[in-house]
C-alpha cells in the first residue's frame, strides 16, 4: 500500500490489527521490516500496527530531495492524515525517534497519545559551544568519508557492535546479514543526506516542549549512539519521561533485547 508524502513522494506502508494505533518509525537505512518482533506481538494483543518506508528507503520512491528531517517528520504526518489517525502511540528507533521529535515540534500532539522513544538520535548529535557533550565534527566527517569512498564496509564495520554481540546478547548471523541487506537497499544519495541531517540537527528545544507521556529506552552499550550524548540526556529534557536503560544492549535493541523492549512498551501503552 502507498500513500503520498507531504510532497506526492509515493510512500509504501504496512497497516496491521485492529485497535489503539501504534506507528513504528524506523531507523535510517532500515525498513518496515526491522519491526518483525514488535508488529506480530502488538498485533496479537489487539492493537492496530502501522510502518512505513521512509523516502529512498525499502519499497518506497527515491525522489532526489527531502531528506532533511523537517521533510521526512512532514512525511509522517502526511501518513497520519491519511489514515486519519488520533490518539497515536509513536514508537521511534534512531532517526525515527528524531523524526517523531521534530514532527511534535512542528505539529504539537494533537493526535498523539504517547511516544517511544528507543535509541533515538536525540538530543543534538554534533558537538558545539553550547553542546560540549556532543560528538566531534571530525569524526563525522571520517565516517561520512568512508561511507561514500566504501559503503559495503562501513556497513560491515559497524554489523557487530550494532548489536553488542561481543557482550554476549544472542542475535544470529542471519539477522546481521539480513541487517545489513535493508541497509544496502537504501538509497545511497539518501544514506548520506540523512546521516547528515541526524547528525546536526538541533531537537533540544523541541523536547522541553513534549507534552505527551513519553517512554525513552536506550541500551548502555549503544555505539551508534552513545548513551551518555543521547538517552541519558534526552529523558532529562522532557517533562515527566520514564526512562529504561539496558545495561549490555547496543543500538539494535529492538531485534537483541526485543522480549524486555516488547514487554516495556506494553507496559507503557497500557498504563
Amino acid at each position: 500500500m502507498f500513500f503520498e508524502g507531504h510532497d506526492g513522494t509515493r510512500l509504501w506502508y504496512e497497516d496491521y490489527g485492529r485497535g489503539e494505533p501504534l506507528v513504528f518509525v524506523s531507523s535510517s537505512m532500515l525498513t518496515t521490516d526491522m519491526w518483525e518482533y514488535q508488529i506480530p506481538y502488538f498485533a496479537e494483543r489487539g492493537f492496530r500496527c502501522i510502518a512505513f518506508d521512509r523516502r529512498g528507503h525499502g519499497r518506497s520512491d527515491r525522489p532526489s530531495g527531502g531528506y532533511d528531517l523537517d521533510s521526512t517528520s512532514e512525511d509522517l504526518a502526511a501518513l497520519l492524515d491519511h489514515l486519519g489517525l488520533a490518539g497515536v502511540t509513536l514508537i521511534g528507533h534512531s532517526m525515527g525517534g528524531a523524526e517523531i521529535a521534530r514532527y511534535l515540534a512542528r505539529h504539537g500532539s494533537g493526535r498523539v497519545g504517547r511516544i517511544a522513544l528507543i535509541a533515538s538520535m536525540l538530543p543534538f548529535m554534533k558537538q558545539t559551544e553550547d553542546n560540549p557533550e556532543g560528538l566531534p565534527e571530525a569524526l563525522f566527517q571520517k565516517s561520512a568519508e568512508l561511507l561514500r569512498n566504501d559503503r559495503p564496509r562501513w556497513m560491515a564495520r559497524q554489523s557487530q557492535v550494532f548489536f553488542a554481540t561481543h557482550l554476549g546478547n544472542d542475535v544470529h548471523p542471519l539477522m546481521i546479514d539480513f541487517t545489513i541487506q535493508q541497509v544496502m537497499s537504501c538509497a545511497p544519495y539518501a544514506t548520506q543526506q540523512i546521516q547528515g541531517a541526524v547528525f546536526h540537527t538541533d531537537h533540544r528545544a523541541g523536547l522541553r516542549e513534549i507534552d505527551v507521556p513519553t517512554l525513552v529506552v536506550h541500551g548502555a552499550a549503544d555505539f551508534s549512539a552513545p548513551v551518555d550524548v543521547t538517552g541519558r540526556r534526552t529523558a532529562k529534557l522532557i517533562p515527566g519521561a520514564v526512562y529504561k536503560e539496558y545495561p549490555n544492549a547496543g543500538h539494535g535493541i529492538y531485534a537483541s533485547h526485543h522480549p524486555q523492549l516488547n514487554a516495556d512498551l506494553l507496559e507503557f501503552i497500557k498504563g
